[in-house]
């Protein structure tokens, strides 16, 4: 940090060296990113959340998520198997009987997921508050 240069109030402390914020960045073909992107969207989170504890069938997980489509169920279920995050088994009985169920990487991850809800529940209030004072900033601009 330069001289006379103070933290910002948003400094959030340090960081362990060699940490690149820009791995985060959108530069196409950014493996964190994509990664990022396909286990951050609202469809993955509540198939692992539903996941964790239990092997589902595919028509229970339908069933389980309020408004997700059967065409973008099979999509996200399609890239959690390709990345390793949720098995897929098919038993050979007529007709077809699928099931899904977390990797062992599914659930370190499941975990990190779950930190992140904590916090929210945790930070709900403070968040709120903040909407609500950043609205009224807003209505008297």
């Amino acid at each position: 940090m330069e001289e006379g240069t103070s933290n910002s109030p948003s400094d959030c402390g340090s960081t362990d060296e060699g940490y690149d914020i820009l791995q985060w960045d959108q530069r196409e073909g950014c493996e964190v990113r994509q990664i990022l992107d396909r286990i951050a969207d609202k469809w993955s989170l509540l198939v692992i959340a539903l996941l964790e504890k239990r092997t589902l069938r595919f028509t229970e997980l339908k069933r389980s998520i309020d408004g997700v489509s059967q065409r973008m169920l099979t999509n996200t279920l399609r890239h959690l198997e390709r990345d390793g995050i949720v098995e897929r088994t098919v038993f050979p009985v007529v007709p077809p009987r699928v099931e899904y169920r977390l990797t062992s990487l599914g659930c370190t991850l499941h975990e990190t997921i779950q930190s992140l809800v904590n916090w929210t529940e945790n930070n709900q209030r403070d968040i709120i508050e903040a909407r609500i004072r950043y609205d009224a900033r807003e209505r008297d601009r």
